[in-house]
């Protein structure tokens, strides 16, 4: 073995600020659940508000490009012809 010395106080310092952090995460995520019951008691749909959530952390530029190419597809698949297989599944 080699005569290296590991810093154990150091590395418990990390450990508890991670395990310190986790816990903070676990009830901020809690209290994030408690939001979305209250809005769903109240008559939101909870799906909904969460695509609201995710829409607002994209930039401008982000979000139209995605609208853009939402809306390209759905174009392209009402132009296309009905594929016979795809029917047969549904």
């Amino acid at each position: 073995m080699t005569d290296i010395t590991i810093p154990g106080g150091k590395i418990r310092s990390f450990i508890e600020r991670i395990e310190n952090l986790d816990a903070e995460l676990q009830e901020l995520n809690e209290q994030k659940k408690e939001v979305f019951s209250e809005a769903k008691g109240e008559g939101f749909d909870v799906k909904i508000l969460k695509e609201i959530v995710k829409l607002r952390k994209q930039d401008q530029d982000e979000r139209d490009e995605r609208e853009s190419l939402l809306d390209l597809y759905m174009r392209a698949m009402e132009t296309a012809p009905a594929d016979k297989a795809a029917a047969k599944a549904a």
